[in-house]
């Protein structure tokens, strides 16, 4: 029988392990595929913990070569797989994913991944990256089903990203954000400042629009004239305006049926909205402003700008900002130093939507009407809508009750 190989320090060596010539040591072993690969380590005792961990993946069914994968390649494997998803949320999650993961996370092997290093990337994506709870919920959702295929494919036992999100939304208290419709009184606000301003006035109608339709902002942005019956007295909702600003194909828009089928549908024209598309339309002629542009075969495009562009979110977030601000300083300026003026609160195009979906609850409007004009597929979507708007209402109207009774039941006190 042949003497067994032993290292320097005497100590006899499994069949695969073996000692270097720098005094570290090496494991060769065959994968499933068939491919031989090497493990290395500074000791022998550390070697032989590595040599158990593959061991105890061959008996799980993991796969021995996940040593060598890296969750980048799990990705490029999903992203080859990946089938059934609108371009626009296809072209979103890979956004997401070559952005923030892909130089991060993306590079860790798949089989040392843990639960502590999602974690410690949610944390640096919203401490150092300053990302909010939104966005890193989105790359939660591209990471986690990148993950899933891992586990499904035997890279992994479990998912490490399970919980990691609601961990960092329970540490941070961002369950706890929810997204503010603004009040009657800053909506009015809003509106008075965008009529009156001569510098913001062309902003009035698109703004006015989406207050009073609830439409996403794909979908104004998208609008034509032929979309919009202002004798029928209807808006026709029927496809969505995606701009890209990606790293790899730039700046580009593409036409998109809606998501689901809620999505197209049709919008009753309010009195306001009627004389705001009016307006715009009269403030083109005048301007000498046309549509410039056809996308996918769709011109015509109702809100464009001086160039005969057509917007993007961005482009009206920014005006937003601007406008909020300008409109805050004048407050400031002309209530001389009152306490208690109402402020314009940051917000956004979605925030017109949110708005508008709660004036509507707060007007005692049907419910499944409200489902309908704004196009939500899933009933429990309106639902939290309606929940937040009539507890927020109740809440007001019982300090209005409150002071009533305070006054002595006096309502000219």
């Amino acid at each position: 029988m042949a003497e067994r190989r032993k290292d320097s320090k005497g100590r006899v060596l499994k069949s695969g392990e073996s000692e270097r010539s720098d005094g570290t040591y090496m494991y060769r072993y065959t994968a499933s595929n068939g491919k031989r690969h090497c493990v290395y380590d500074k000791t022998l005792e550390g070697l032989r913990k590595r040599e158990d961990d593959i061991s105890r993946n061959r008996a799980d069914g993991i796969r021995t070569e996940a040593t060598m994968v890296t969750v980048n390649d799990i990705y490029y494997m999903w992203l080859r797989l990946k089938k059934g998803l609108k371009d626009n949320t296809f072209q979103n999650y890979k956004y997401m994913y070559e952005s923030f993961v892909e130089p991060d996370l993306g590079r860790y092997r798949i089989a040392t991944l843990k639960h502590s290093d999602v974690l410690r990337f949610y944390n640096t994506l919203a401490d150092e990256r300053l990302l909010k709870a939104n966005t890193i919920d989105n790359i939660h959702t591209v990471l986690h089903q990148v993950l899933d295929l891992a586990v499904q494919d035997n890279y992994l036992r479990t998912n490490p990203s399970n919980n990691a999100l609601r961990h960092l939304k329970h540490a941070r208290n961002f369950e706890n954000e929810k997204k503010r419709a603004l009040t009657r009184e800053e909506q009015d606000i809003f509106l008075n400042y965008l009529s009156r301003n001569g510098k913001y006035h062309h902003w009035y109608p698109i703004f006015y629009i989406m207050l009073n339709t609830g439409m996403r902002v794909g979908e104004i942005t998208g609008l034509r004239w032929e979309d919009v019956d202002l004798d029928g007295g209807f808006i026709s909702v029927n496809h969505t305006l995606v701009y890209y600003n990606h790293k790899k194909n730039g700046c580009y828009f593409n036409i998109h049926t809606p998501k689901t089928k809620a999505g197209e549908r049709t919008i009753p024209i309010l009195n306001g909205v009627k004389e705001a598309f009016i307006q715009e339309e009269h403030y083109q002629r005048e301007a000498e402003i046309q549509c410039a542009v056809t996308i996918d075969g769709y011109t015509d495009f109702v809100f464009v700008n001086r160039f005969g562009n057509v917007h993007n979110q961005g482009t009206l977030n920014k005006a937003i900002r601007r406008i909020t601000r300008d409109c805050n300083e004048e407050i400031i300026v002309k209530s001389r130093g009152k306490a208690n003026v109402t402020l314009l609160p940051r917000f956004s195009c979605h925030s017109l939507r949110h708005t508008f979906a709660t004036r509507l609850c707060e007007s005692g409007v049907n419910i499944k009407v409200i489902q309908d004009v704004l196009g939500h597929a899933d009933f429990n979507t309106t639902m939290n809508v309606y929940t937040d708007a009539t507890k927020d209402l109740k809440q007001r109207e019982f300090k209005e009750f409150d002071r009533f009774l305070n006054n002595g039941g006096n309502e000219e006190e």
